[in-house]
């Protein structure tokens, strides 16, 4: 029987932005952009709460922030503003999270199936791949792509469900409460590292500073002692 089987790790489902990509603090300038461009100058406690939503999620909270009324309209206004603004910062160069290139390639390497699980858009999420690498995951879902974005386990449960897995065989890797509690809400362990805010231990998470020299022991134990706390 294979080390694989015995652990019953079977898949990795990754978040992208501050997790593979230290791409938090472009989106932060972009935010930071379009809520000037609202009328109000965006504080940091209304960016940390939009910190891993949905296109959708964290327009409504800048638009509260900001009086603007929300209509279908502006919505459409909001995320065209917003994906031109990323799209283009994105195009200058996107730095990498420590450790995470590596993680990616030992999760092929213990011969994990892997999918990319993210709410940014589909058109940016492609831009993204360009820095990142098409050929680390075997499906990939875009927020776009989903009836509900994360804290919903609807993204998590589709990157299962495309790599023929059951959620608890799954580990996902995330760095924000917001897309944690997607991934545990689907039934998900969770492999939690803290990019900008921090988060108190909670069952069924593992937390760890840094993706920096992770073995396939600490994929693995992972998964495992984040099922045994959420059942405690």
């Amino acid at each position: 029987m294979s080390d694989l089987a015995v652990s019953g790790l079977q898949g990795v489902l990754w978040d992208m932005d501050g997790t593979l990509l230290d791409s938090e603090k472009i989106w932060d300038v972009a935010v930071a952009e379009l809520s000037l461009e609202l009328g109000r100058e965006l504080t940091p406690e209304v960016r940390e709460s939009t910190l891993g939503n949905s296109m959708r999620g964290a327009l409504t909270k800048v638009f509260a922030h900001t009086g603007t009324e929300l209509t279908e309209r502006m919505f459409s206004f909001g995320r065209d503003w917003l994906t031109a603004r990323v799209g283009s910062l994105f195009a200058e160069g996107i730095p990498w999270r420590p450790g995470a290139k590596d993680a990616l390639q030992l999760a092929r390497d213990m011969g994990l199936k892997t999918a990319l699980v993210t709410n940014t858009e589909r058109g940016l999420v492609d831009n993204a791949l360009d820095t990142i690498g098409r050929e680390y995951f075997d499906f990939t879902v875009s927020g776009d792509e989903v009836d509900e974005g994360k804290p919903h386990p609807a993204p998590y449960l589709r990157g299962a469900s495309l790599l023929g897995l059951d959620p608890s065989s799954c580990l996902a890797v995330e760095d924000s409460p917001t897309g944690s509690l997607s991934a545990h809400r689907a039934g998900c362990s969770v492999l939690l590292v803290p990019s900008e805010v921090a988060v108190e231990p909670t069952p069924g998470y593992v937390l760890l500073d840094s993706l920096v020299g992770l073995t396939a022991d600490q994929f693995r134990s992972a998964w495992r002692d984040a099922r045994t706390s959420a059942a405690s």
